[in-house]
């Protein structure tokens, strides 16, 4: 059976545990800021950050509310970064996780463009760059080890199991809590469905979730619109040398005159 996490975003307190775990565990460098050499929170995923918490402010002025939210890959169970990538450098395996195979990678960067959540990122900074993203920890879960973000989490937001078992613990607290989650389950039908899931007590738009990827899988929809870009650059090419040889030609006809 698939591995998957319920998120609720009702208990994390915005520690940032997960992320140093998941620093700690991919061997990343932590973020510094170029003036003051001071350590700060990465304000997006990056190919050096592969989790983040950020937050949100609301509530009043004498009654602030901060919900804190945990970004990182959802490995979608039909995931489009792993259909549009045409050497199979990205795979979803049957435990969960979306893995990445370096040595296939061309580096045509399809993936960042099919992913509805914008997370695969790319080494711009490397001379020999490729794809990073969260990989689920799939070492871990292959040896049967929980994921080092969620083993470090120290409030329980975070739940790792079988994938069928979190949508249903999902779907149980929102029934015995009434009032207190958002009537939703992030990750269950967006882009046919994720491994990981969020609960909430704030709706998802105001959390900066994007609420408008369609409940259906991707793969399709995506590689249609994909296919068709060396078609496109192809044309691009043959009408730029066309009009490259059209101009030289009008330059020689000039100097003639």
């Amino acid at each position: 059976m698939a591995k998957g996490v319920l998120v609720d975003l009702t208990k994390c307190i915005g520690c940032r545990g997960c992320q140093i775990a998941c620093k700690g565990w991919n061997e990343l460098s932590v973020q510094k800021t170029v003036m003051a050499g001071d350590l700060t929170n990465p304000p997006r995923l990056s190919s050096r950050c592969y989790t983040r918490i950020h937050f949100q402010e609301g509530g009043t002025e004498g009654a602030p509310v901060w919900s804190f939210v945990k970004d990182q890959c959802l490995h979608c169970k039909n995931p489009a970064c792993a259909s549009a990538c045409p050497v199979g450098a990205l795979k979803k395996t049957e435990k969960g996780p979306v893995t990445y195979t370096f040595d296939r990678c061309i580096g045509c960067r399809y993936c960042m463009l099919a992913c509805p959540f914008y997370i695969p990122k790319y080494e711009w900074e490397k001379a020999v760059p490729w794809i990073r993203k969260c990989t689920f920890c799939s070492e871990r879960i292959a040896a049967d080890l929980v994921p080092a973000c969620i083993k470090t989490c120290p409030t329980g937001a975070m739940i790792f199991g079988e994938s069928d078992a979190m949508l249903k613990e999902g779907r149980e607290r929102i029934a015995a809590n009434p009032g207190t989650y958002v009537d939703h389950i992030y990750g269950e039908t967006e882009a046919g469905g994720t491994s990981w899931m969020y609960l909430s007590a704030i709706p998802f738009e105001s959390l900066g979730f994007n609420t408008r990827i369609p409940a259906k899988e991707l793969p399709d929809l995506t590689w249609a619109y994909i296919s068709k870009i060396p078609a496109v650059i192809g044309v691009v090419l043959v009408a730029g040398a066309a009009t490259w040889a059209i101009t030289r030609r009008n330059q020689n006809m000039d100097k003639e005159e």
